[in-house]
């Protein structure tokens, strides 16, 4: 039983669970940027899993077993509540325009129904769906009649779940922007909002189209858009009293003489606004399936952004992480799938009660699906693959090629809401030549590296044409403030290296990595200056990455002020000296509640491989590849070693005897 729940995301699906755990004695926190402006909002309210005719079996049972609960579902929230929810059982029809269609209608349209699939579907002949229906366009041959299906008003769902969850005493915190998620060890540690991070026992991703910005999961956003009209007051019976479900639009009546009709489904992104060539398709097909539409006046225009995933099912139950649940990609069925998802999953969080259908929705399938989906441990080594690959990879063995042995249970590296799969970041100091730094940068597989604003903006031996040196689409440039000696300064080159970020085409890169050193023969920061800086870049909206001794009091300080990560040193700066300092770098592994990258010291892949193994989440590697006698071929194996030293941790060690232990078992063996 978990009693304290964070819920990130204010749409049906947040409440919904928010108000299923209140309900069951849970303390529940839900958070949103608003919650009248979410998806639910843009929605028809159409409860159609008949009509939709989804072909997996499994996604049907979900949307049948959800459809049977929605009469006492929103029951109950109106009796909670006092408001209306709108729910209809006014069923469906489907109509075709041709004999052909009734055969091939899936083919023609993907949301066309073709054949019944339950039991109370019906077949209408021309004569019978114009009487049952009058007014359709004359085309109509006939149609499918889906009496099980119904409608919510979607609206006022979502004003109902609003009002349920504030009257149970659900905490709903508005305007919080979350920016990323906290995690350590496989376990969310908190969630770094606009406000401040945000801590709980278990934590619920609900946040549709908008997930992939906070965790790695295949969720795109799928524009919709809507309009509405209004049955003028003249007609004084509503002349349309049952859903349409037309080849490429559907058409919802609502009590109060509103009429929706849906809805465009674009691949353009977050792009907002209604587009006059998305409005016209909507009209031609409305009036075509019910002409008299044509003569109501248009009430309202709007578009909303449904949670799209490859195979069009939602993501359901646990994820890569052990506290977070995952409840997204609902696609166009949210709306009708809030009320089984909040028993589901309110179930698996306070009951660790997982139903069968949940293993339908995990995460899990959509991963090793593409040729490239293992590795083979092969000698010689063929051209490495980058750090990323081999994090999602199922490992192989040689000896036994056809047996995939336990997949890598990693999840990628988040910094400040940003998701990297290589845990190697580079600099581009010291190298002999720009161009072994290109070639260096390609083979380390990372994708951060760090740049000297000074140097840079000087052209100091060595940075000339740096900025033009590297690929800034595919590299996060993390902008340093090496050379500074004062918090001051330090504060002013950290603005400088934003701007310089922007120039080079990275408009929303706010990373800066913190350097406060007013020693100049050992380089060791300055820690009081070092927090004094964070303080106020954090406070600026910068993701701070301070550079610093390894001092775990100083690390929790640190994060405690809003700092993106904590970057101690293993070794003085350039030394190559390599783990002096591992039993405080433990100790700030384990409190830290934001990622420990090892930084400064390190001088050969073996010492690599332990910062990793002890648990660190990056290293940061520059002198040691930039002076290696052959810096690209260091750079490759300190990608690799990192990726060794990171499966190792995760793999967990052989426990330290103090006593020899055979190999292999006595039991067995040939005695006199």
């Amino acid at each position: 039983m978990t009693n304290d729940v964070l819920i990130i995301g204010g749409g049906v699906i947040g409440l919904a669970i928010a108000v299923e755990l209140k309900l069951r004695g849970a303390k529940v926190i839900v958070t949103s940027r608003d919650f009248h402006a979410a998806a639910t909002h843009a929605a028809a309210g159409m409860l159609a899993p008949d009509a939709e005719n989804i072909s997996n079996q499994a996604m049907q049972d979900l949307c049948w077993r959800s459809r049977s609960i929605y009469a006492d579902w929103t029951h109950k929230l109106e009796q909670l509540t006092g408001c209306n929810t709108g729910y209809w059982p006014c069923g469906i029809l489907a109509p075709v325009f041709s004999e052909e269609e009734r055969e091939i209608g899936r083919n023609i349209s993907p949301h066309h129904p073709i054949t019944p699939s339950s039991s109370t579907t019906y077949w209408l002949d021309k004569e019978t769906i114009h009487q049952y229906q009058p007014s359709l366009g004359q085309e109509v041959t006939g149609g499918w009649w889906y009496p099980e299906d119904a409608q919510v008003d979607n609206r006022a769902l979502a004003k109902a779940l609003l009002s349920a969850a504030q009257s149970l005493g659900v905490e709903l915190k508005e305007g919080i922007a979350v920016e990323g998620i906290l995690q350590q060890q496989r376990q969310v540690v908190g969630v770094q909002t606009n406000a401040g991070i945000l801590r709980a026992e278990h934590y619920v991703l609900a946040t549709g189209a908008w997930t992939n910005q906070l965790f790695p999961l295949p969720v795109r956003p799928a524009k919709g858009q809507m309009l509405s009209v209004r049955v003028p007051e003249a007609i004084t019976q509503l002349p349309l009293t049952r859903i349409l479900f037309g080849q490429d639009v559907y058409i919802v009546p609502k009590r109060n003489r509103r009429i929706i009709i849906g809805a465009t489904i674009e691949d353009v992104g977050f792009t907002p606004q209604n587009t006059p060539a998305g409005v016209q398709t909507l009209l031609q097909a409305a009036i075509r399936l019910y002409p008299q539409i044509q003569d109501y006046p248009i009430e309202e225009l709007w578009w909303g952004f449904r949670p799209a995933t490859p195979d069009e099912l939602p993501i359901l139950g646990n994820s890569p992480c052990q506290n977070l649940t995952l409840a997204t990609g609902h696609y166009r069925n949210g709306i009708l799938l809030a009320p089984v998802t909040a028993t589901l999953i309110a179930d698996l969080i306070w009951e660790q009660k997982s139903d069968p259908l949940l293993s339908h929705f995990h995460y899990s399938r959509f991963q090793n699906k593409s040729s490239t989906s293992s590795v083979m441990l092969t000698h010689p080594l063929p051209a490495f693959p980058d750090q990323g690959q081999v994090n999602s990879l199922t490992l192989k063995s040689e000896a036994f090629p056809e047996k995939s042995f336990a997949p890598n249970p990693d999840t990628p590296l988040i910094i400040a809401g940003k998701t990297f799969t290589s845990r190697l970041m580079t600099g581009t100091g010291k190298y002999r030549s720009i161009e072994e730094m290109q070639q260096s940068v390609v083979e380390s597989g990372c994708q951060i590296v760090t740049v000297a604003v000074r140097r840079v903006q000087t052209k100091a031996p060595g940075h000339e044409g740096l900025a033009e040196a590297l690929d800034w689409t595919k590299i996060w440039m993390l902008p340093n403030t090496a050379g500074c000696q004062t918090a001051e300064e330090a504060i002013r080159v950290a603005r400088l290296g934003r701007e310089m970020a922007k120039l080079l085409g990275q408009e929303d890169n706010n990373f800066v990595k913190l350097e406060v050193i007013p020693d100049p023969k050992y380089l060791l920061p300055d820690p009081i200056g070092t927090l004094q800086a964070a303080e106020q870049l954090v406070k600026e909206g910068f993701a701070v990455l301070p550079y610093i001794n390894a001092d775990p009091m100083l690390a929790k300080r640190l994060e405690e002020v809003g700092c993106a990560t904590v970057m101690p040193l293993a070794s003085p700066i350039g030394s190559g000296q390599g783990l002096k300092t591992t039993a405080n770098i433990q100790i700030i592994i384990e409190n830290a509640n934001v990622p420990v990258v090892v930084d400064a010291g390190i001088g050969s892949p073996s010492e690599a491989a332990q910062a990793m193994e002890m648990g660190a989440d990056a290293l940061l590697i520059n002198s040691a590849i930039a002076l290696a006698k052959n810096p690209p071929l260091m750079a490759r194996a300190m990608n690799m070693a990192a990726v060794a030293g990171r499966i190792a941790y995760l793999a967990g060690r052989m426990p330290i005897k103090d006593y020899a232990s055979a190999s292999s078992p006595v039991t067995g063996t040939i005695t006199s």
